[in-house]
């Protein structure tokens, strides 16, 4: 039974600072690099096929320390932009508490909150999954259909929109998901890649 492991990445500068960041390609904070490590830490024992993840610094560091941690840097890693974070439009670079006192509270959590509805310019939760799933059902299904076991290190909304579709979670479902940063979550699956089980490492 082939096994994804998903992982959102350690804390980035941005998160640290408050800001959102989108597709700001903002490295690690030193204490998303300690994330790292640990979720590495957390995955000795597994043995990977292959890793996927997103066009982003802060996703590819994450996935560089944990295969470093669990000694597979040989194995191929796949990176593409389909599973970057939600492009936040003109809310990149902003902080989130300055960005409630310009729009107010309430705009800024349904642009947050909401499935399909994007701020200004950017992407809803819904917009990343049209990207995601795409590139999953073409580039990592085929992967876990050959028994493969995979890596996934992504970032909040990417996974988000993964877990719906992994998990059948309906629109407001996903919207209480929280995707803790640098915690491996794995999915165990059958020959038609339907859940068997899953859980935090």
């Amino acid at each position: 039974m082939p096994k994804l492991v998903i992982v959102r990445h350690g804390q980035s500068q941005w998160n640290l600072e408050n800001r959102f960041t989108g597709w700001i390609d903002i490295d690690l904070s030193p204490a998303g690099v300690e994330e790292a490590k640990k979720a590495g830490e957390k995955l000795k024992g597994y043995e990977f096929d292959e890793a996927f993840t997103s066009d982003l610094i802060r996703a590819q560091k994450t996935l560089d320390i944990i295969l470093e941690e669990i000694g597979q840097t040989d194995i191929p890693v796949s990176r593409d932009k389909a599973l970057n974070e939600r492009m936040y439009g003109d809310l990149q670079g902003m902080n989130k508490d300055e960005c409630r006192e310009k729009f107010g509270a309430d705009q800024v959590k349904i642009w947050r909150r909401s499935y399909d509805i994007p701020p200004p310019n950017g992407e809803s939760l819904k917009d990343t999954a049209d990207r995601v799933l795409p590139y999953y059902h073409g580039e990592i299904e085929p992967e876990l259909k050959a028994g493969k076991d995979i890596l996934v290190s992504a970032h909040g909304n990417s996974l988000r929109a993964l877990i719906m579709f992994l998990e059948k979670l309906s629109e407001e479902e996903i919207l209480q998901t929280e995707v803790p940063t640098g915690s491996p979550k794995e999915y165990i699956l059958d020959d038609e890649l339907n859940v068997i089980e899953t859980k935090y490492i």
